[in-house]
């Protein structure tokens, strides 16, 4: 897809004249109960619950309906299903694809819920994860057993922002008929064809850029043919669903992601090249600079970049990083991401590290660039470098 199809299907995804109804946003229908005209189409709507007929709230409406559309449409897939948050999605998706006594290969930089979930509810089916450096590429074949079940990546991962060979790894799985999970939250689906590279589901914390402002809390999974079927299955098994209102607001946040992307791109791209020259600086891990791990796997398979980076300072401890961040004017600490704000995380890697060793000589801070004047943000964090490089000494 070029930019300009891109920002196209932005705006007229999802738009079905049966969601819209003539009008430019499907309306927000707030439903659980749903009425039946006869005693025949009540039978004739119990037969397929899963078919895009009005059925029960929990099943959805025209304004879920338009959403999965919408992103379906992006991600290329057969079919999505929304969640009340990233995470929820992201569990859904290893479920559709497990059962008990299977063996599942998670990268070592995921998202700390991920590992969670993994070496809790999951070690309680009888499910065994084993975890992998997010740099082996094809070499995961040597992780592979007789059980193995699913692969999960996450590219770029979780804080230190590692770029997984996506397309090797899936290369290995097909061989062995093992399933790919994505977490695809940081490319979302303009700047990361997942489903293309070889995932078999793509998931998505709509919270973070999909949604853009800060104020809901949404996630999606969106599968190939071979599994959206058991996808859906899955979730419906689990009784997840979304409000009709945050669908709405995930809607409204799509329709300006590709214009949002642009600048989160451009303002931390021009900060973090201005971050590496600077003397408290250690690495600045951003996937589209030469110097971050993974740079030429982004180069191949990213048509761009987001706002999410971290920087390792060259020296001191966590505690030490109160100095730098407890009176930043625009930076604020907060999790989660990915809305118009700037933010800025301390965030110890070390401890959701198992099969590849964490070092650095100081802290890491996790930054998003948020939509603010540059200039304003580099005089913030300057400050607060200044702060720090005061207080603590190497």
């Amino acid at each position: 897809m070029s930019d300009k199809q891109r920002d196209t299907k932005l705006v007229t995804a999802g738009r079905r004249k049966e969601w819209t109804h003539g009008i430019v946003n499907p309306p927000v229908y707030r439903a659980s109960t749903c009425l039946f005209d006869s005693y025949a189409e009540m039978r004739e709507r119990v037969k397929d619950p899963s078919a895009r007929h009005l059925f029960y709230g929990r099943k959805g409406t025209p304004t879920q309906w338009a959403l999965e559309d919408a992103i379906t449409e992006l991600e290329n897939g057969e079919g999505t299903m929304l969640f009340p948050s990233g995470v929820a999605a992201v569990n859904a998706a290893i479920l559709a694809c497990v059962k008990t006594g299977d063996h599942i290969l998670i990268t070592d930089s995921a998202y700390d819920p991920t590992r969670s979930f993994a070496n809790g509810f999951l070690k309680k089916m009888g499910i065994t994860t084993e975890y992998y450096d997010p740099t082996i590429g094809a070499n995961i074949e040597s992780l592979i057993k007789d059980n193995t079940a699913m692969i999960l990546v996450e590219s770029p991962g979780s804080l230190t922002f590692e770029v997984q060979d996506l397309p090797a790894i899936s290369a290995v799985a097909k061989r062995h008929n093992i399933l790919i999970v994505s977490d695809s939250t940081w490319g979302t689906p303009l700047y990361f064809p997942a489903l293309e590279l070889g995932a078999d589901i793509s998931v998505h914390a709509c919270t973070k850029y999909i949604g853009g402002h800060s104020d809901i809390m949404l996630g999606s999974a969106t599968a190939n043919h071979r599994m959206f079927k058991r996808l859906r299955q899955t979730a419906y098994s689990l009784g997840q669903t979304v409000s009709a209102d945050d669908a709405a607001l995930g809607l409204r946040g799509l329709r300006t992601l590709g214009v949002r992307l642009k600048q989160h791109e451009e303002n931390a791209l021009l900060i973090a090249k201005w971050l590496q020259d600077h003397p408290l600086i250690h690495e600045v891990r951003h996937p589209a600079l030469e110097t971050s791990p993974g740079h030429d796997i982004w180069s191949r398979d990213f048509t761009g970049s987001t706002g999410l980076f971290s920087i390792i300072l060259k020296y001191g401890d966590y505690p030490d990083t109160a100095h730098l961040v407890d009176e930043m004017k625009y930076f604020k600490m907060g999790f989660s991401w990915g809305g118009y704000e700037s933010l800025i995380l301390p965030s110890d890697p070390e401890s959701a590290r198992s099969a590849s060793k964490w070092s650095s000589p100081g802290p890491l801070l996790r930054l998003h660039i948020g939509l603010e004047d540059t200039d304003d943000l580099m005089k913030d964090l300057e400050a607060g470098l200044q702060r720090y490089s005061d207080a603590v000494k190497p």
